[in-house]
This record gives C-alpha cells, sequence and structure tokens, in this order.
C-alpha cells in the first residue's frame, strides 16, 4: 500500500514538474515574441552564432527536445542547413542545463509564494504581456511544488531494503546507469524531467553523486529519441539532423564514460549540495562535449551524409516550402513561416501576371507553360496555407498573430484569385496566337498603361502585407481609381475602333476580357490591404 501511494505521489509530481516547465517555457517563449523569432533568424552560416542561439532558445522554451524538433521542421522546410543544425543542436544542450541548475535552488519553501502570486496575476492583469509574466511565475511556483512533491514522496525509498539492494547490484555498473537514463527519457519525452527526478531522488539520500552520473549520460541520450520520431516522414536532410543529434550526444557519452570519477570529483568540489553538483554535471558535461567535438563538425556532417546519400530531395517539390507541422509547437515561429509562404505565394502570383502580360504581347509560349506551373502550385499553396492557418489558430496566440492569421485567411483568397486572372489572360493569349490576332499599337499602349497600374497596385498589396503598414495601404486607393477609369475608357475606345473597323469583333472582345482581368486584379490587390488594415485597427 505504501509502494502504491508513493508511486501515486511521485507520478502527480512528476506532472506537476512537467506542467509547470510547461507553462514558464510557454510564458517566456509568448513574452519574448518577436524575439524569439529575430533570435532564430540570427542562425548563419556561423556554426558559433547557431550554439549561442541553440542554447538562448533552448533556455527560453524549456525543452531541448522541442528546439531540436524545431530544427527538424527548419531543415525540412530548407531554411536550415546541416552546418547551421548542428551549431544550434550543441547550443540546445547546453540551454537545457539551465533548467537543472533552476532546480537546484530548492525553492520548495516558496514555490506557494510564486503560486499565489502567479494566480493572482493572471486573474488581475488584463494585459496579455502581464499575464504571460504570471504564467511564468505560477509555471515557476508549480514547477517548484512538483519537486517537493517527488521529494516527499522518494523518502522512504532511502531506508526501503528493496531499493537499497538494487543500488548495491547496480553499484558502479555505469552501462546499466545509461540505459536506466535512456530508457526513463525516452519513456517521459524530457531529459529536465528525468533530471528533476534524480535530484529529488538525490535529496533523499537515496543516491549519491557516482551513481547520478551515468544515469545523466543516459538523459542525453534518450533525449534524442523525440528528434528521431519527430524526423519521421521528412525529407534526408532532415533525417541527417536528428541522427547528428543522436551521434554528438552518443560520441559525448562514450568519450565522457572514462572520465567519470574525474568528473565526479570536480563537481563535489563545486558544490557540498548533491542537487547543485548533480545540475553543474549536466552543465559541465554538456559544455565540455560541445568544446571537444566542435572542431570535428565537418566530420560529423560528411559521416551522416555517407549514411544517408542524397537523393532526390534537391528536385523543388510543389508544396509549400516554409510550413511544417513540427514549428506549431512554437506558434510565433509558426506565425513567422506562414507569413513567409503567403508571401511566396503572392510572388508567384505576381510573376504570373507579368509571364501574362508577355505572352500576350509577346505570343510567348514558354512563359505560358510557365505561367500554368506556377498557377498549379499557387493552388496548392493555398490549400496547404489555409489547413496551416485552421491549425495555428488552434495554438495559444498572441494578439499580434491573431490579427496576422485572421487577415491571411481573406488574403490567400484574393492571391489565389489574382492567379486565376492571369491565368485567364494567358488563355486569352493562346487564343491570339492560335487565330492569329494582331493589335494596333494604340491599343498595345492602352494595355500597358492599364497593365502597369495594375503591377504598381499588386506591389503595394503584397509591401503592405510584409510590413502591415496602414500609411503604404492609404496609397493604394487613388490608383485603383486610375485603373477603374482607365477600363472604362478603353473600353469606350475600343467600342470606338470596332465601330470604325480598325479591329475584328474576335480581336475586340479579347480586348475587353484582357482589361476586365487586369482591373479585376487590381480590385484584389485593393481587398489585399483592406484585409491587413482592417485587422490593424481593430
Amino acid at each position: 500500500m505504501n509502494t502504491l501511494k508513493m508511486i501515486i505521489e511521485l507520478l502527480g509530481g512528476l506532472g506537476l514538474f512537467l506542467y509547470g516547465m510547461s507553462l514558464m517555457g510557454d510564458g517566456l517563449e509568448n513574452a519574448a515574441g518577436e524575439g524569439l523569432k529575430n533570435i532564430l533568424e540570427k542562425v548563419t552560416s556561423n556554426r558559433l552564432m547557431g550554439i549561442l542561439v541553440g542554447a538562448i532558445v533552448t533556455a527560453i522554451i524549456q525543452s531541448s527536445s522541442a528546439t531540436t524538433v524545431m530544427v527538424v521542421g527548419f531543415v525540412n522546410a530548407g531554411l536550415m542547413n546541416l552546418s547551421q543544425a548542428l551549431g544550434v543542436i550543441m547550443g540546445a544542450n547546453i540551454g537545457t542545463t539551465i533548467t537543472a541548475q533552476l532546480v537546484a535552488f530548492k525553492l520548495d519553501a516558496i514555490a506557494p509564494l510564486f503560486v499565489f502570486l502567479g494566480t493572482i496575476l493572471i486573474m488581475l492583469a488584463k494585459a496579455k504581456r502581464r499575464r504571460e509574466i504570471g504564467n511564468i511565475i505560477l509555471g515557476f511556483g508549480i514547477l517548484f511544488t512538483g519537486m517537493s512533491t517527488m521529494s516527499t514522496a522518494m523518502k522512504p525509498l532511502a531506508s526501503a531494503p528493496w531499493f537499497t539492494q538494487l543500488i548495491l547490484a547496480i553499484g558502479d555498473n555505469w552501462f546499466i546507469g545509461i540505459i536506466t537514463g535512456l530508457a526513463l527519457t525516452a519513456l517521459i519525452q524530457s531529459s529536465s524531467a528525468t533530471t528533476g527526478i534524480l535530484i529529488a531522488l538525490a535529496n533523499t539520500g537515496a543516491i549519491n553523486i557516482t551513481l547520478a552520473l551515468p544515469i545523466l549520460f543516459g538523459c542525453n541520450i534518450g533525449t534524442c529519441i523525440t528528434a528521431l520520431l519527430s524526423s519521421i516522414g521528412t525529407n534526408k536532410t532532415a533525417r541527417k539532423t536528428a541522427i547528428l543529434h543522436l551521434m554528438f550526444n552518443l560520441i559525448g557519452t562514450i568519450i565522457a564514460v572514462p572520465f567519470l570519477g574525474i568528473l565526479g570529483d570536480f563537481v563535489q568540489i563545486t558544490s557540498q549540495d548533491i542537487s547543485r553538483q548533480i545540475a553543474n554535471a549536466h552543465t559541465v558535461f554538456n559544455v565540455v562535449n560541445t568544446i571537444i567535438l566542435f572542431p570535428f563538425s565537418n566530420y560529423m556532417i560528411a559521416f551522416v551524409n555517407k549514411i544517408i546519400p542524397e537523393g532526390d530531395d534537391s528536385i523543388e517539390k510543389i508544396g509549400p516550402k516554409y510550413l511544417d507541422d513540427r514549428l506549431l509547437e512554437t506558434p510565433v515561429i509558426a506565425a513567422g513561416q506562414l507569413e513567409k509562404e503567403t508571401i511566396r505565394m503572392a510572388n508567384k502570383a505576381k510573376k504570373n501576371v507579368e509571364l501574362a502580360m508577355n505572352s500576350f504581347i509577346n505570343n510567348d509560349e514558354k512563359s505560358i507553360k510557365e505561367l500554368y506551373e506556377n498557377e498549379n502550385i499557387i493552388n496548392v499553396l493555398e490549400e496547404s496555407i489555409t489547413t496551416y492557418l485552421v491549425k495555428l489558430s488552434k495554438c495559444d496566440l498572441s494578439s499580434r498573430e491573431k490579427e496576422m492569421v485572421s487577415s491571411t485567411f481573406h488574403v490567400i483568397i484574393d492571391i489565389e484569385r489574382i492567379g486565376d486572372h492571369a491565368k485567364n489572360i494567358a488563355d486569352l493569349a493562346v487564343e491570339k496566337i492560335d487565330r492569329k490576332l494582331k493589335y494596333s499599337r494604340n491599343a498595345v499602349d492602352d494595355l500597358y498603361e492599364i497593365y502597369n497600374l495594375t503591377m504598381e497596385a499588386l506591389n503595394i498589396a503584397i509591401n503592405c502585407y510584409v510590413t502591415k503598414d496602414a500609411e503604404i495601404a492609404k496609397s493604394i486607393v487613388e490608383i485603383e481609381e486610375k485603373i477603374n477609369k482607365l477600363q472604362k475608357s478603353f473600353r469606350q475606345k475600343h467600342i470606338q475602333r470596332l465601330n470604325d473597323e480598325k479591329c475584328t469583333a474576335y480581336a475586340g472582345a479579347i480586348f475587353l476580357d484582357l482589361i476586365t482581368n487586369f482591373e479585376r486584379i487590381g480590385d484584389h490587390s485593393t481587398n489585399i490591404t483592406e484585409a491587413i488594415t482592417n485587422n490593424h485597427d481593430n
């Protein structure tokens, strides 16, 4: 009965610990907001910068697994190469030790005070940012409450005969310790949680640093399971990233095993407290591992490239380039990627309007073929972005991200319609080529005049979506009015040309359809700016 009670209390404490860590991480992530996105965008080919970014991001979101899964998503989306990814992974291993350092402070006694303050702040705060600060404080309190519950639950273990016999049986067998840490972390999906359990157990006096170290090493290997599972169904480069993560931690453990005694002696010098010794060992191991393996990064990447040779991943896919469901774990990043994909779709539509005009004026069949290929991509992107928007809207979003999601729902519909009108113009170009139709210099000049204004409106719409600048949006009103006036004026002029028999009826009908399509593209461009400014005003 006592054993059952201990297990229930241990699971309850672990649940509180995990929830507190998640709540604190989400609060930090949302409070960082755009800052977190900007940090990740700083990752360049400079691997040292990658290590720094990986450490900072993991310290913010409180999970190296989440960071690594995010990196797999970035690589799968083509936003990071293996070199950049490896740097971030190395940094993530250092950043995850922050949780252990926090836990080692033993704030159990005042944890209820953090829970109280956090709850009051969440209940009373109206501003989103203050509520996020409340979540950070509440998460902090719940995390330490969970630690206290686990420590209390495991206290009887120190004097339990069966546990003492188990410890003696394991003794100095580092292999069993590593397997234990690996299995526990793979099961819980969090190396920080395993480290927390280890510290709670050490606080009862049940284990010493010698026994704790191999379990810590196993934690580092076990945390790779999450990224490996996440890489299933991704492209080859993303799978290589997950394997690099496993290699990094596995090689580091193999190197460290012969020095277990030295590491144990060293951390005992740093503190008399077993909790701090475990936290320090975790930090020292990951920092030293990074220092040792960093110079061999290129060899690790070359080895992974040998295991998984390049295949057809180099062929550009029709689907989304920036979207990845793994990134939904960090909504601020997912929102940024969604904006990039929408801008990509808008630029495809803009390119198609240019190709359509070129195909009509110059009878360019190559432009028509490229346009049809782009139109297929635009249609696929509309469906993919809509699906991703629905998923993202269910996440915990800041007010800015909610505005972006709301406006993007409308924006992609208008972009798709612009693509349709560009295709209509290409269809008209096919008829012009097939029937060998000719147009006067005046008619072509009229087309260029309305086309140039339409392109100006489209550029303003895309720029407005990128910057969310309401002032930019105002300039489209005048252009839209000019397009409408030109369409009416050119319609009248062309009817006059028909009356004067300067143009055939069929050629005239195509011309009128053409300027109508340009006018509609202008309308949809205006709709895009209105969708953005309306959400911004609300």
